[in-house]
C-alpha cells in the first residue's frame, strides 16, 4: 500500500500539464519531483531576485526536500542548458540563475558595493546585441548586459 502511494507522487509529479515540462519531456528528460519543485521555487521569486546555488539549496530544505547541494547544481546547469534558466555571473565568485521568460528584461546594473542588482530593459541593446551576433554569423538565443556601479545609497555612504 505504502508503495503505490509513492507511484502516485510520482505520476503526479510527471504529469503537469505546462509548457515548461512539456519541453523537459521532448528532449527526453523525466520531470522529476525535484525538477518541478526546483523550477517553482525560480516561479514563485519576485520578478527580478536571482538566487545562487547555495541560496537555492536553503529554500530546498526549507520545502523539506532533501536534494544535496551537488544535486541542486547538476540540476541548475540542466535547466540552464536546456534553456529554462538563466545563468548570470555578477562577479561574485558564485553565479545566479533566473527563470528565463523572453518577454522580461534580462539587462542588469550592479553595484559594486552591496551586490544589490536592477533589472531593466532597453531594446537598442537587445538589437546592438542581435546585430553583432549576425555580423559574426551566430544565431543569438541570449544576450545579456551587466553594468557596474555604486548605487544611490552606496553613493551617499561613500561622500
Amino acid at each position: 500500500m505504502h508503495s503505490h502511494n509513492h507511484e502516485k507522487e510520482q505520476q503526479q509529479a510527471d504529469s503537469p500539464a505546462d509548457p515548461v515540462f512539456d519541453s523537459l519531456r521532448k528532449r527526453g528528460h523525466r520531470v522529476t519531483a525535484q525538477r518541478e519543485l526546483i523550477l517553482q521555487i525560480f516561479r514563485d521569486l519576485p520578478h527580478g531576485q536571482h538566487l545562487s546555488a547555495e541560496e537555492l539549496h536553503g529554500a530546498l530544505v526549507e520545502r523539506g526536500s532533501s536534494v544535496s547541494l551537488a544535486t541542486a547544481y547538476r540540476t541548475l546547469k540542466l535547466l540552464t542548458s536546456m534553456g529554462l534558466l538563466r545563468e548570470l555571473d555578477f562577479a561574485e565568485g558564485h553565479k545566479h540563475y533566473e527563470l528565463k521568460q523572453d518577454d522580461l528584461p534580462h539587462q542588469h546594473i550592479i553595484c559594486t558595493r552591496c551586490n544589490s542588482t536592477l533589472e531593466f530593459e532597453d531594446h537598442f541593446l537587445e538589437e546592438a546585441g542581435q546585430k553583432i551576433g549576425a555580423r559574426y554569423n551566430f544565431d543569438v538565443v541570449d544576450a545579456q548586459f551587466k553594468i557596474f556601479g555604486l548605487c544611490p545609497d552606496c553613493r551617499k555612504l561613500s561622500r
